[in-house]
């Protein structure tokens, strides 16, 4: 629960920052430059229109807490599923924080960044302590 706050915290981050005016531009130069690759398979690495955006988000964040119900009651397959959710917020915060350092200054997403990083290892850690139930 604690990784779907930080989520829902760094989605508004986002939002309110113009995160897309970032995105969409990255996205369409990499198209360019990797043609073979991203012209092919747009859906790779799609752009988006802001209000498909934090409509998805918001639907993953409550897809999400919805799931929650599955980890607390320490059910097997969630210990994988816990492991890549952490991994990818993992991610996604340190590249906040490493394009941030890489252009100079501070860009949309990065202030909730170490939020995310805090609750994915967290969850890391508590994914690890957690004694599994059986079938």
């Amino acid at each position: 629960m604690g990784l779907c706050a930080a989520l829902a915290i760094h989605v508004v981050d986002e939002a309110i920052t113009n995160f897309l005016d970032l995105y969409n531009p990255a996205v369409l130069r990499i198209r360019e430059t990797y043609p073979w690759l991203f012209g092919r398979y747009p859906w790779l690495l799609p752009t988006f229109r802001f209000e498909v955006w934090l409509s998805l988000l918001i639907f993953a964040v409550i897809a999400l807490v919805s799931a929650s119900f599955f980890v607390w009651r320490g059910r097997w397959a969630m210990r994988p599923i816990s492991y890549v959710f952490a991994g990818v917020m993992l991610a996604n915060g340190l590249l906040h924080i490493a394009i941030s350092v890489y252009m100079g200054k501070l860009i949309s997403g990065v202030y909730t960044s170490p939020l995310l990083l805090a609750a994915s290892l967290a969850l890391i850690a508590a994914t690890r302590a957690h004694k599994l139930k059986p079938l």
